[in-house]
């Protein structure tokens, strides 16, 4: 059984189903992207993964452990960590504030993992004492990413890393992204620029209707004329 796995999700917001069945998983030191059009249930997917939505069917395996029943702060004690879209930092509160707030579960001295986020991410500790609201979009999500690091996570979550940031800060972020994997973290992460997330996949699942259409590694994905045309554009 893989390290995690949401298996045979089911479920949704209200009366409504938005996930059909679906079943997403990673191992350590993987990366897994879900992707498909929008509508498709990934941010869904992962919130249930987390624990933000409640199934009806289907439960999520930790390292061997049923954590179904588990709140998303539970899960965060385990070894989850979940990085939003939107809203994911403090913005009046500085660089490195926002960093010590990812350090709220530690009773153990944080200070070495901060310095290992910066050696992630120089351009945070040039910034440290800069409110997070006055930087730019890639180093906000990069303060996003290194706040969730700080607890130490076994798992990364992240929702849309990329979204509204250059081509240039994509492509930096993705190379961050494939080093804090080297670390044995594994990642899970939905995003929008499917093509380039596949390249650096290990494993993809290409969600339609809350329901699995294709899982294949990155490059079988990328290979597969049926997923090129209608899911990359050609």
């Amino acid at each position: 059984m893989s390290f995690l796995i949401g298996e045979g999700m089911t479920g949704g917001y209200g009366g409504a189903d938005i996930l059909n069945g679906c079943t997403i998983a990673v191992d350590k030191g993987e990366i897994a992207v879900i992707v498909g059009p929008n509508g498709a249930g990934k941010s869904t997917a992962m919130k249930a993964i987390f624990g933000m939505l409640n199934l009806r069917q289907g439960r999520v395996m930790f390292d061997g452990e049923d954590i179904t029943a588990l709140s998303p702060q539970e899960r965060v004690l385990k070894g989850m960590g979940f990085v939003p879209q939107t809203h994911n930092v403090f913005t009046s509160m500085t660089v490195e504030e926002n960093l010590e707030m990812g350090a709220f579960i530690r009773r153990d001295d944080y200070r070495q993992t901060m310095e290992q986020v910066y050696e992630l991410f120089p351009v945070l500790k040039q910034k440290r004492r800069q409110p997070a609201g006055q930087l730019s979009g890639g180093q906000r999500q990069q303060v996003a990413v290194g706040r969730a690091l700080m607890t130490q996570p076994k798992v990364l979550m992240l929702d849309e890393p990329t979204a509204g940031v250059s081509p240039i800060v994509m492509d930096e972020l993705f190379d961050r992204i494939i080093e804090i994997s080297r670390t044995g973290i594994a990642i899970l992460m939905v995003e929008q620029n499917a093509r380039q997330a596949l390249n650096i996949a290990d494993k993809g699942y290409v969600l339609v209707q809350g329901a699995n259409r294709y899982t294949d590694t990155g490059e079988a994905l990328m290979a597969n004329p049926e997923v090129r045309r209608t899911f990359l554009g050609g």
